[in-house]
């Protein structure tokens, strides 16, 4: 296995995929993974049914109610992560052989950020050696597909804002996965610690 939990298998064509749902105290979630490792986290939709035909359409994946132990052991990970109890998911082993070489260096710099702090765009962009580039980050954690492990909620826009949110719900999910590690976001709300604390948040 390679540093941050990814395979060393990432240059490879994708893997078949496989998926399941189940339930969460904030609704029906779902994943995906393949032979490598977890490729997809669902967050939920309207409903049970369309999370699945989201999860399925983007993971173009078969249904198996019978997910390896590695994907079970993430599974109540993320059910007690729903329930407020402090989880980390750092050992979760990806397969991000969908994810372009851009997306997937800010996506594993996202991962370092623990539960109940925060970083802001600008910050990832300064880690990853794009100074400027906050844009280029928040595109980036718009199309991450696995949010709650990689923790792209706990990215945040200049200001102590919530910033963007591309799951169903948008930014009320966002307050909401926030909310669940006792964060408050907002003009009047202290700024976090975070990962780059020692830095001036300028982006």
């Amino acid at each position: 296995m390679a540093e941050d939990g990814i395979t060393a298998a990432q240059a490879q064509a994708p893997l078949q995929e496989h998926y399941c749902l189940f339930d969460t105290a904030i609704g029906s979630c779902g994943v995906a993974w393949s032979e490598q490792g977890l490729t997809r986290v669902q967050l939920p939709e309207a409903d049970r049914n369309s999370t699945e035909r989201r999860l399925r359409a983007r993971s173009g994946g078969t249904r198996s109610d019978d997910p390896p132990p590695q994907i079970k052991q993430l599974i109540d990970e993320i059910q007690r992560f729903a329930t407020g109890e402090r989880v980390d998911f750092s050992s979760a082993v990806l397969d991000l052989s969908k994810v372009g070489p851009i997306d997937r260096e800010i996506q594993i710099a996202a991962r370092s950020i623990g539960w109940g702090t925060t970083a802001t765009y600008g910050d990832l962009a300064r880690q990853t050696g794009t100074p400027g580039d906050a844009r280029g980050v928040g595109q980036a954690m718009s199309r991450n597909p696995m949010p709650i492990v990689i923790p792209c909620h706990r990215v945040l826009a200049k200001g102590n804002k919530l910033g963007g949110f591309s799951a169903y719900g948008g930014t009320v999910t966002k307050e909401r996965l926030l909310a669940l590690e006792g964060v408050r976001v907002g003009d009047d709300a202290p700024l976090l610690p975070g990962l780059f604390s020692n830095e001036r948040r300028s982006a």
